[in-house]
């Protein structure tokens, strides 16, 4: 290392490297610190300049620092902003699974050489035995651990390589260590100071708070939909979509290139040519909206993203803070909006089953964090930020969230606040949130008769006629969030009373609070909305569709036309939901072509808007959203009959089919996205181990081919109906 750099030396470096004037917030310390070969351990929010605080030194010091670093997505954006800084292309170099042999050798010759500052590695990379050889060939700096939270089981991104790191540098060589990260709570910033062997590391925590970004969560109902309208009316604006499946993430962005969105896809199942042109033609502005899993975001430097939508509530709110971090890193607007759910907390509880006892267990209490965050009437910043371990008064918020720009009725709290303080009393502080509000509502679990809770003084004080589970819910989490409790994190979230609880049970004063927000049963389900022709939740408007129907049969019989070359009824059906009033708008009505448009059209939209006009109606929104999905009649109908438990026999006597082409149909309806629920047939045409035997083969093979299923499992004993009718049953529970 160097010797101390004075601040204006330092500066200097800064600006002649960088072109900044100076450094922000504890930039120099952090800097100085890793320059005076101390371990650093750095806390800094996203936008925060996380990035300098290792760089800068790198650039100054003698030998090249080693960053490790969790993404090829990080490493490529890290390695061509500091390329973009120099004249030698060789400064900075990674070191990762997608180079080929002749790129590894130029990596080495050039670190050997002296010339790159700076070696961007995965973990897997480091480990591995040649790698290790060739890092003992020259001089490291130091070693900069970017991400360190992916260090800890109860970091929002666990990877358990990370673990592995410690006794690699120390076989490497004794040099400094820097950690980074952008999201640490206090019990996370333990795990990873001591994993890396840092608990007396010089720690820089920087605030948490970004007050430019502006916190909503939204009930999850016709999100495509919704999300097309948000996008559309912050046109050219820059944002990112995040989604929990790269199916959903395929989906979101095809209806909004459909709509006339710039949008593209992003997810570890595309090739890393095309992520590297799609996070290129992000940074460079050829694509507006990203829509992607969380692979995408982690170090992408680009300032002005101006909204970030979360299309599923994140697994836990360090993942949501780090998301929601990417909008706004210039100080401008930043919007971040959540649709929930409390249906996705179940869907992602159920993706934990198969994990070890301890791992599900620091699961749900980080799913229970986010969905408190949710549910809460509170100020989100506030919540956010007392999660971080950082005291937060909610009025310097200045409405930058929903909860406070559009505030609940509050009511007076100060008994409620009591007996919940006096139940967690008495209760002995040994139990979790859920067993105190059992004991409140005086429910007899296991766990209460374990402890004798029934014989408790509080027991069931908090039955009520207006005040249940989800009433003390709300007490206690805003009771947690404002101090008067403390949730003992390491100790599987046992509540127990605070200093300021104690206090309050000696002197009660006045305390208002309100109710959460109830997001039950908000998740429709989408495909079901795209197959219906987009009308979930909505119902046509049976006036105007008389009249549409009336105007077809008069259009056909001046045309000399069948009324349903003119337009068919689902076409007019949505019409009468969303009330196109312009050509572009009524084109965006399923079955309708510009052509048709153009030579049927007028007549249609000058009755829908003198119909508009004259009964003052609200339109449901500003444009009509254009569905990806044909939504034909024949498979609305199928769909239907289905969720009717209508025999296949039975439907496709209906509709003059024979049975093996009504099934194609089902086929292709759930290769498009769609699940259906065919186990009611199922049932009826076998046993349940023959059916699990087909799953079972299909889903240990390759093939979805129904000739080679029949093969393999004896054409004399399965029959090519059974085979399809179980292979549309994996396709839609496991592909969809």
């Amino acid at each position: 290392m160097i010797a101390e750099v004075e601040t204006q030396e330092l500066t200097e470096m800064l600006k002649s490297f960088f072109g900044f004037e100076g450094f922000k917030g504890n930039q120099e310390q952090i800097i100085k610190s890793i320059l005076g070969g101390q371990d650093t351990f750095v806390i800094m929010p996203t936008g925060g300049g996380k990035s300098l605080c290792y760089q800068l030194p790198a650039l100054i010091s003698e030998g090249t620092a080693i960053v490790v670093s969790p993404l090829i997505a990080l490493m490529k954006n890290q390695v061509d902003a500091i390329r973009g800084f120099s004249n030698d292309t060789g400064i900075a170099h990674f070191l990762n699974s997608s180079l080929n042999k002749s790129d590894i050798l130029k990596v080495k010759k050039d670190v050997l050489s002296g010339k790159t500052k700076l070696l961007y590695i995965a973990p897997e990379t480091l480990t591995k035995e040649e790698n290790i050889t060739f890092f003992k060939e020259f001089k490291i700096s130091f070693f900069a651990i970017d991400e360190a939270h992916c260090i800890s089981e109860w970091g929002h991104d666990f990877r358990p390589e990370y673990r592995r790191l410690r006794p690699i540098i120390d076989m490497v060589g004794g040099v400094p260590v820097i950690a980074l990260t952008a999201t640490a709570t206090p019990k996370v910033q333990q795990d990873i100071q001591k994993n890396l062997g840092m608990l007396t590391a010089n720690l820089f925590k920087s605030s948490f708070n970004r007050p430019n970004l502006y916190y909503e969560v939204r009930p999850k109902q016709n999100v495509i939909k919704e999300i097309i309208k948000y996008v559309k009316q912050n046109a050219n604006k820059s944002g990112i979509i995040y989604c929990l499946s790269r199916k959903k993430v395929e989906e979101i962005a095809q209806a909004l290139v459909v709509n006339g969105v710039k949008a593209a896809p992003y997810h570890a199942g595309l090739d890393a040519k095309e992520r590297a042109k799609t996070q290129d033609g992000f940074l460079m502005e050829d694509l507006q909206v990203i829509v992607a899993t969380i692979a995408f975001g982690m170090g992408i430097d680009k300032p002005d993203v101006r909204f970030v939508i979360h299309h599923d509530i994140p697994k836990s709110l360090e993942g949501y803070y780090q998301e929601t971090g990417r909008a706004g890193r210039d100080g401008g607007e930043g919007n971040c909006v959540t649709f929930y759910s409390y249906d996705d907390i179940i869907k992602l509880e159920k993706f934990m089953k198969d994990k070890p006892v301890n791992e599900q267990e620091i699961g749900k209490q980080m799913l229970g964090e986010t969905a408190s965050f949710a549910e809460t009437s509170a100020c989100r910043r506030k919540f956010i930020l007392h999660y971080f371990g950082e005291e937060y008064d909610a009025k310097a918020c200045t409405e930058m969230c929903d909860n406070c720009r559009y505030p609940r009725q509050k009511f007076e709290a100060k008994d409620d606040l009591h007996l919940c303080l006096e139940t967690v009393l008495e209760a002995k502080e040994r139990h979790k949130l859920k067993d105190v509000i059992n004991i409140l509502m005086g429910t007899l679990t296991a766990t209460a008769k374990t402890y004798k809770h029934n014989t408790l003084e509080c027991w069931g004080q908090g039955v009520e006629s207006d005040k249940d589970e989800k009433f003390w819910q709300a007490i206690l989490r805003q009771t947690i969030v404002n101090g008067y409790l403390i949730k003992d994190i390491e100790n599987y979230g046992l509540l127990r009373l605070s200093d300021k609880g104690h206090a309050f049970l000696k002197k009660p004063v006045s305390i208002k609070l309100a109710l959460d927000h109830d997001y039950n049963n908000t998740d429709k389900d989408e495909d079901e909305f795209a197959a219906a022709g987009g009308k979930a939740g909505s119902a046509a408007d049976e006036t105007l569709f008389a009249l549409l129907k009336d105007l077809v049969k008069k259009t056909a019989k001046l045309k000399a036309l069948p009324p349903y070359i003119i337009f068919q009824e689902i076409s007019l059906e949505e019409m009468a939901i969303q009330y196109p009033i312009t050509m572009d708008e009524l084109t965006k009505i399923s079955g309708v072509g510009a052509g048709k448009a153009a030579k049927f059209g007028k007549p249609f939209i000058d009755l829908i808007k003198k119909h508009v006009e004259e009964n003052d109606i609200e339109r449901p929104m500003d444009m009509v959203i254009k569905s990806v999905v044909n939504k034909s009649g024949l498979k609305v109908f199928i769909i239907q009959n289905i969720d009717r438990k209508v025999n296949l026999a039975d439907m496709a006597k209906s509709k003059n089919m024979k049975v093996p082409d009504l099934i194609t149909e089902i086929e292709t309806i759930v290769l498009s996205g769609t699940k259906v629920n065919l186990n009611y047939y199922i049932d009826y045409l076998m046993d349940e181990d023959k059916c699990n035997e087909i799953l079972d083969y299909f889903k240990e093979s390759s093939s979805d081919s129904i000739e080679e299923a029949l093969k393999e499992l004896g054409e004399n004993d399965y029959s090519e109906e059974e085979v399809r009718c179980v292979r549309i049953k994996f396709l839609s529970e496991y592909g969809n």
